[in-house]
Formats: structure tokens, sequence, C-alpha cells
């Protein structure tokens, strides 16, 4: 009997000229953080994003908590996240011991409901951290007249968004302050990785110190005639990118529109063919912004056992995972609140394959499993989630 081929829910597109640029640093000697070839990428990503500073970092919960700590976050603070996505913002939020706000999202975009925000604004509000939810960005519009009527920060969390567009902008400069993810499954990877954007310098150089123990570049220091002897005037934190890191980065970064291409025309494929299927519901992009594609997911008819179908897909060799997480649901924040559209999302979600390398016969076969899996496993019932 021959295998089947998997096709795995996610794949990094890394190949011969980033492991080229890693040789080059292997040869240079210095594949630590902070040295010629992040402050390269530093360059390059304040260049391509429009900003006054970028800081590579290790991961985007790291720039998270920078830029929360940056902007003055203290205890006791409210700050209003997103509810439907990755909970990094929240756990940013608590590791100052503030106060994560958890709104919740719209039904059509799955992005964070300016709406929710509005009512969520008490005096003890500080800021905002919107999440570009799966790779679409959210209402930047709507959000920054919020946040400038009553004198809040807004940050970007675009984790999942790298490739992505609002109103002609890219994605990580649509606030005061952005952050990125370079993890394997984003639209540019180095496995892990991240960074901080910042259209005010000031706030990157106090991004750039912290993620340094607060002492600054080593790098730098090195290469100072004399013996310089850093002083540690305040906490920082060992957040540094790695310039192994950074060189791939430089590569994928002139690759993110060639990536972007290859996912949307997967996303366009999915649409086409599932577009009749009606025991699930299609993601939307509204006219006025692209989509980086980091996942696909279908929302599945409230009589459908996604459990079920997960299991007979993952049984046939195909990659899927229930999608993102309803944050103000998870026992770690304790939440009081209701966020009824995330936690049917939560609910029904299903991600499957979504990566640059997948081929058109690989998508026809994820659609021919998902469609028979779905129709196997809906119950006659009407009862279930929200629609």
């Amino acid at each position: 009997m021959t295998a089947v081929e998997p096709i795995p829910l996610v794949r990094a597109s890394l190949g011969e000229r980033e492991l080229a640029a890693v040789a080059e640093v292997f040869a240079s000697g210095w594949p630590a953080g902070q040295g010629p070839r992040g402050k390269a990428l530093e360059a390059r990503l304040a260049e391509r994003y429009g900003v006054g500073d970028a800081v590579a970092v290790s991961n985007c919960g790291a720039a998270l908590h920078l830029a929360v700590l940056a902007l003055g976050v203290k205890p006791g603070d409210e700050v209003i996240v997103a509810d439907y996505g990755f909970p990094a913002p929240a756990q940013a939020v608590r590791y100052l011991d503030a106060v994560p706000v958890f709104a919740d999202v719209r039904p059509d975009t799955y992005t964070i409901d300016p709406q929710s925000v509005a009512d969520l604004v008490t005096p003890r509000t500080v800021g905002v951290i919107a999440v570009d939810t799966v790779g679409l960005p959210a209402d930047y519009t709507e959000l920054q007249e919020i946040a400038d009527r009553h004198g809040l920060f807004l940050v970007e969390d675009a984790a999942c968004a790298v490739g992505a567009t609002y109103q002609g902008r890219p994605a990580g400069s649509l606030a005061q302050v952005g952050c990125l993810s370079f993890h394997g499954r984003k639209g540019a990877s180095s496995g892990e990785g991240g960074a901080l954007l910042a259209r005010d310098p000031a706030i990157g150089k106090d991004a750039r110190l912290r993620s340094s123990f607060g002492i600054g570049s080593i790098f730098d220091m090195g290469n100072v005639v004399g013996l310089p002897i850093p002083t540690f005037t305040g906490i920082g934190y060992n957040f540094k990118l790695s310039d192994i890191a950074a060189a791939i980065l430089e590569v994928q970064l002139g690759r993110i529109d060639e990536l972007t291409e290859r996912r949307s025309a997967t996303a366009a494929r999915y649409a086409e063919l599932l577009a009749d299927e009606e025991l699930l519901t299609l993601p939307q992009v509204p006219q006025d912004r692209t989509h980086a594609w980091q996942t696909y997911m279908v929302t599945l008819d409230p009589r459908v056992d996604r459990a079920a179908v997960a299991t007979e897909l993952r049984g046939q060799g195909i990659g899927c995972g229930h999608g993102t997480f309803a944050a103000h649901v998870q026992p770690v924040f304790e939440a009081q609140q209701k966020c009824p559209v995330s936690a049917d999302l939560f609910q029904r979600q299903l991600a499957i394959p979504m990566h640059a390398e997948l081929r058109p016969e690989q998508v026809e076969r994820v659609v021919d499993a998902l469609r028979g899996a779905v129709r196997t496993h809906a119950s006659t019932s009407t009862t279930g989630g929200a629609a």
C-alpha cells in the first residue's frame, strides 16, 4: 500500500538563501544578539514600515512586554485587549500587575470590536492592545479615534499579520507601537523572533535598552577603545534576537511579498472550492485591507462535531487545529467578563492547512476531506452554539 503524504497545518518557507546567510554569521564570529546583522535588520524594518525605530527581539511576547513597559503601564491600570487570539497581550499586561480587560470581537472579521472597546473604557483605562487576528488587521481608524478621545495608547499586536495591509499601510505600522512575530508559521520566519516598531524613537530606545539587561549592546562596548564598564541602573531582560536569526530574517523580509502572494492564492482556492458548503462559513476580508493568511479558519455549523472532524482529518494525514483562543475563558485570567462572540468562535472554528508551500493538489485533497468530514459528523439537531 502506498503511504499517504501528510499535509501539515503549518510549514516555514526556509531554504538555501537563508542557510547561506547563517553561514556568513558563523564566519563573522558574532552569532549573539545586537551585533551587525541585528542592526542591519532593524534598519530594514524601520525603512519598510516607515517608523521611527525598530527593535529586534526574541519573540512577539517580549515585544509586547517591552511595549507596555515603555508606555508606562503601572500596577492596577486597566488595558483593554482583544479577547480572540493568542493571549500574549493579556499576559504582557499581567506581567506588570495591571488588569487586562477583554473586548469582544466582530463576528465577521474576528477582530476586536471598536464598540466593545468604547463600552469598556473607565477612569482606570490607560490603553488598548488590538490584535490582527490570524493575519487580518483590525479597524484602526475607529480604534485610534477612541484612543484619542480618551487619551489612551494604542498598540498593534501584528504577530500574525506580516505581509497584511490596512488602507494601504503595512500591518505593524498602524498604531503608535506595533509588535511583530517571526515564529515558524508567520509570513516571515526565523523559527522564533520578533520586533517592536515605534513611531517615537524614544520608545524604541527604551525597549532596546531593556531588552539587553538594561545595559545596551555588548557588541558595541567591545568595539570601544579602552574598557567601558556598563552600569546597571534599572531592571532589564534578556530579550535579544541572535544575529543568526537576524540574518535569516534579512532574507525573509525580501520574500514577504512572494510568500504572501502564495498564501493568498491558496486562500482564494479554498474560498472557491468551499463556496457552496452550507455546513461551514469562510473568512471575510473587508475591501480596505488585505490578509496575511497566517491561518485559514473555517467556522463550522453548530450541528457539526468539530472534534470528530479533526480526528478524521488527522487520520488522513491532514493537519488541523482549533483555531485560536478566547482569552476570557482561560483559567489563568480569572475573568468575570462575557465575550459571547469570541466564546462562540472558540467553540466552532477549525484551522486547516495554510502555508506558502501548499501545492494545488494538496489544497484539493484538504477540501475533499473537510467536506466529507463535516457532512459525516453533522447531526440533524439544530441545537448548539449561537450562529
